[in-house]
Order: structure tokens, then sequence, then C-alpha cells
């Protein structure tokens, strides 16, 4: 039968720029990156005035919108989401029509909610392992248990909003996760375009495809089916380039129009869709049935549908964000729709459902820009199935496979890999991770371990230490500036031991400029320190900032005292030494500014003392008072630019 969509995944999904409604859209809500809004707090919606002018005009919460557009674009959903309920269910091991009423309560249910204006809902594939092992292990009776309970859990998740932790995932990881969708779907459906079924898994379906080429035009029929949907990809790249009114008619209607002709000529044998009766396929759980949470390995099952659904419906929902400039997704009021949905499925003993991105990205190239599309892909899901079997089965599986090639290869989007690549490479790799990922395993561990990589990347780049050591005369002198983290240990082991091994009687470290320093590299400091001071033989100087320094309103904490070795007692004419002004600072009634004179000379203070202040108990240790050499000649010539 049809394979899942995106062989193991096709599931997946943050926000996005502000939203600017055109003419004739929809204005429901305009939140900025970052500034959403409490879910249904007040200003969820915004909406229009009535228009009240033109035809094919909605009213009320979808007023503004193009009728018309949001039917064609509900159609071409219909035609995607159809192939692929059913391509679930017989990959999850149970009756094609429970993929079909998953897709109805998608459509009918969650499509009816405003969490998420343009994302589309349906029997999952990520959870398609999943389902199939439950199944086999407690039976089918009580699937629909498990999804029930899974999606009370849901809605209690969203209610005490923790769908809004999932918008804490980067570009890179979204499309990673897309392109990692996008390209097992197109191989996956390689097979049903020509008649033929996917070996399995995304890797499998990979590895067989050359000789799945070879053996597609060793059949007549064969051939046929492959020619019918080759044709469906190219038409639907090169429909909207018709010139004319006609180029708004969704082309996977126009493929769909021709493959049902072409299938009813004489001799044309082409494999074509098979529903049966949807009532029948209803299992309302019974007492028995719910009995059974009584079973640790039941609730287990229940735990583990409900984070995977929601997961893989709220990062789709971050996905499907970046495809449109319209409402943002509200992930709070989402994850409830998506947990109601789920309830209805149980009740039904229907299949788990999540969003899913190759129905909604569908969707948003349709130009649907309201949930009215979603909603009615669910009523036609329902019509064809109840009323209308036979014109279903009139439609060639070649055809539909044809669209989700094409689907498939808008969410890969090849184009965004060498431009990811000239904008930063480190992203890069963190989107190549996710997608490789997605494809040798699943969806969700690809995008969880996407995730870990965009961590260790952020972090590599928070941990940015530049280190610079030098000999002046007969000082060893390192400077180091940046956050200083256990990351960058070994390069600040490695500055240390140059410095150490320099044979001067005299080194300096200036750590003045860190503006975070922490416990491994701070003790690796000290512990240099005390090393070289041991013999007796070096004298070591060092400027160590006390990081984090007082905030407002909070008392300083007593410092050490600074500390002195050998060198005269400070004159009294010279300022005392002090954790911000170095040794040999001009000797000035106004310089260096004081605390008590930034209002006055801010800037130069500032420029003086860098921009992170050391706090009081900043330390200095002191073997030698006298400058060193040529530090004095650079001092004065700070003092000569602020002074121009």
């Amino acid at each position: 039968m049809f394979p899942p969509e995106g062989a193991r995944d096709a599931q997946s999904t943050q926000p996005m720029p502000a939203y600017a409604p055109a003419a004739g859209t929809v204005r429901e809500t305009a939140e900025s990156p970052g500034f959403h809004k409490a879910d249904g707090g007040a200003g969820d919606i915004a909406r229009g005035k009535s228009e009240g002018k033109g035809k094919g005009k909605l009213g009320g919460t979808l007023q503004g919108a193009d009728l018309g557009t949001e039917i064609t674009a509900s159609l071409v959903v219909f035609l995607v989401a159809l192939p692929l309920c059913i391509g679930v269910a017989v990959a999850s091991g149970t009756p094609a029509e429970l993929g079909i009423i998953t897709g109805v309560v998608g459509g009918l249910v969650v499509g009816m909610t405003r969490g998420s204006a343009l994302q589309v809902s349906g029997p999952a594939a990520g959870l398609t392992a999943l389902v199939a092992e439950t199944v086999e292990a407690h039976g089918i009776a009580m699937l629909g248990v498990i999804v029930l309970m899974s999606g009370l859990l849901q809605i209690g998740l969203g209610m005490i909003r923790l769908g809004r932790m999932f918008q804490a995932i980067s570009i890179a990881v979204v499309q990673g996760m897309l392109a990692g969708i996008g390209l097992p779907l197109m191989f996956s459906q390689s097979y049903p375009l020509a008649d033929a079924t996917a070996p399995g898994t995304a890797i499998e379906n990979i590895l067989g495809f050359p000789a799945h080429v070879l053996d597609t035009f060793t059949s007549g029929q064969t051939a046929i089916a492959a020619l019918l949907g080759i044709a469906t990809v190219v038409l639907s790249f090169v429909w909207k380039k018709v010139p004319g009114p006609v180029s708004r008619i969704p082309a996977a209607l126009v493929a769909v129009a021709i493959g049902i002709v072409v299938a009813a000529l004489p001799g044309v044998e082409v494999k074509t869709l098979q529903v049966g009766d949807l009532l029948s396929a209803v299992q309302v759980p019974g007492p028995e049935q719910f009995a059974g949470l009584a079973d640790p390995a039941v609730l287990t099952a229940v735990l583990t549908f409900t984070v995977i659904a929601s997961a893989e419906s709220l990062f789709t929902a971050a996905a499907v964000d970046r495809m449109h400039d319209g409402p943002r997704t509200r992930y709070n009021t989402e994850l409830i729709a998506q947990g109601a949905g789920n309830t209805v499925c149980g009740i039904l003993g229907a299949l788990p459902m999540t969003a899913v991105v190759a129905r909604s990205s569908a969707n948003v190239q349709a130009g649907a820009r309201t949930r009215l599309s979603r909603t009615l892909h669910g009523l036609w899901l329902l019509a064809f199935a109840l009323l209308l079997p036979s014109v279903l089965a009139l439609i060639p599986i070649s055809v539909l496979a044809g669209v989700l090639v094409h689907s498939g290869w808008k969410l890969l989007a090849p184009e965004q890999f060498p431009k990811m690549w000239r904008q930063d490479r480190g992203e890069f790799v963190v989107m190549a991770i996710t997608t490789g990922t997605i494809v040798a395993t699943a969806l969700l561990e690809g995008v969880l371990v996407g995730l870990a990589a965009g961590i260790v990347l952020a972090a590599l780049r928070m941990s940015r230490t530049s280190i610079e050591h030098r000999v002046e005369g007969d000082t060893a002198k390192l400077v180091m500036t940046g956050n200083a983290t256990f990351l960058r240990l070994p390069k600040v082991i490695d500055a240390l031991e140059a410095v150490g091994s320099a044979g001067t009687p005299r080194i300096r470290l200036d750590l003045m400029g860190v503006t975070h320093l922490d416990h491994a590299c701070r003790s690796q400091i000290e512990e240099f320190v005390a090393q070289k001071r041991a013999p007796g033989t070096v004298r070591v100087e060092l400027l160590l900032p006390d990081l984090p320094g007082p905030g407002p309103g909070r008392k300083p904490r007593p410092g050490p005292k600074p500390k002195r070795r050998s060198g005269p007692e400070p004159s009294t004419e010279s300022p005392p030494a002090s954790a911000s002004a170095p040794v040999s600072a001009p000797v000035s009634p106004s310089w260096p500014p004081q605390p008590h004179e930034r209002s006055s000379s801010g800037a130069l203070y500032d420029a003086f003392y860098g921009p992170s202040q050391p706090g009081p108990s900043a330390e200095w240790y002191y073997l030698d008072t006298r400058p060193f050499e040529g530090l004095q000649d650079s001092e004065d010539a700070r003092w000569r630019d602020h002074q121009g």
C-alpha cells in the first residue's frame, strides 16, 4: 500500500517576522519575534473591521480571506493528506480507514482551533513504529485508550503552559529538520510513483533507488504509472508559469484530473486508492480496555505517545511559521488543540495524530491564509470517504505520489545549504547534522541531536577568548580578554606554559579584560602563579578581576588588600595602587578619573577603566612598583588621545 510519509518520519516544527496583513487576507495575530502574548490573553486576536464588500469574502474571525483560494488550498491539502492517511495506517498495522478518521479529526477538530492558522494535523508517520509495536503488544482495541489518555495529558501540559519551551529552536535546526523530512519523503514516494512498494526505512529506500529505476521500465504498466507520476512532478513545477487565469487552478487538481482520464483508458491498469467503510472501522474503547491502564507497560506507552506527539507537533509549528508571514503559532493553545484531537481520536479508536509538515507546506504553498483551508480538508476527507468512495477509487496512486515528491523537494530546499554555508559555516554544520540524523534515524532523534549540536556551537561561541602573550624586556606578558571557560582551558594552559618558559625574571598576567572567568580557568591560573612564586626567583604580577562585580544596590564584598613583596613605599603624591589603575598611570589631580567624577567625564572614565569595571575585591599582586618598559609611553598616548 502507500508507504508512510518521509519513510519513517514526516512531521515536525518558531517565531518569525511580524505579520503585516495584506489586502484580502486575515488579520489574526501580529506578534513580533520574541514578543508573544500569553495564550488566551487580551489581544490574542486582532480582528480587522468588516469590509462588507466584494464576493468571496468571509466574515467573523476569517474576515478578509479569499474564499476561492482557501477552498482550492483545502483541496490540495486533501489530495496530499489522503494517501498519507492510508499509508501511515497500513504501515502501522491497522486498517486504512483508521488513518482517514484521524485525518478527519485533525481537520475538523484541530483545524478549527486558534493555535496555528496554517498547520495541518493528521496521522503521525513519526509514530508509525511505536503504533505498530503497541498494536502488536496490546492489541488494536487498547490503542484507543492509549491515544485518549495521551490527548488528556497534552491538554494538561498546554494548560500549565509548557508549550512555549519548544520555541527555543534555531533556524539551522528547523531548516535541517525540513530537509531531513523532505529527502526521505522524495525517495519513499518514488516507489508508489511507479506502483511499487518501498523497501522500508529511509536508508533502505535511498540505497534501493537505482535498482528501482531499472525495474520500473521492465513492465508496461509500471512505466505508465511512472510517467503519470513524473508528469505530475513536472506539472507541479511549471504550472504557475502558465499564462492566464488557468494558472490559479492548483497543479495537483489538474494532475489528478489527467490521471483519472489516463487510468480510465482501455488497457491501462494502474493502482488506484481503495477505501472501506469508515463507520465500521470505529472502535470505541470499553471498560475492559480502560482497566488495562493498570498495566505499567500501557502507562509507559501513554507517556511515550504524549512526549513524541507533543514534540513533533510543536517542532512542526516552528518550521511552518518560517514558511509564511501570517499569524504566529500560539504554542500552548496548539498543544491543547493537539490534545483535544488525540482525545477524540482515542474515543473513536483511531490512530494518534501530530502536525504534519508535508500537508502544512502544501497548505502554505497553495496560498492559504486562514485555518479555513485545513478545516475544509477534513470535511473533504469525510465526505469523499463516506459518500464518494467510488470517486476515490478512480485516482491513481502514482499521481498522488508525484504530488508528494514535489512537496518533498520543496521541503528539502537544496539551495538553502550553500546559502547557509556562505552565511554561517557553524550553523551549516548544525543544519547538516540535523538532516543526516533524521535521515539515518527518525524525526525526534534528529531534532534532539540538532538541538544538542546547536547548544554546543552556542557554548563555543560564547566562550571566545583572546589571549596574547609576548616578551618585553625582562617581562613576559599575558593579556586575556573575553569569556574564559573550561572549553578554552587548553588554550589558556598553552599560553601560561609559553610565558612560564620564556625564562624572564618577571611575569605579568593581565586578566582585567575578562568578562567571565569560570572556576576551571581561575584555578589553573592561580595554580600557575603559586608554582612560579614558590622558588622565589620569579616575580609574578596578577591582575585578576572580581567577577561578577557587585550589582546595583548590593554592598561590595570585602576583597583582599593589595599585596606588596618588594619595592619602595608608594609616594603620597601618587594615587594608591587600586584595582583599576595601571601601575604607571599618569599622576594628575584629575587623572585617573574617579568613580564620583563619572557623571561629568563618563566617557573618559570608561575609556580608562574599560567597559567592565572590576569590583572592589579585584586582586593586585605587586612584586615591583617600577613601570614596565614601554608601558608609560602607551599610557601617555592614551591620555593624549582622550585629550585630543
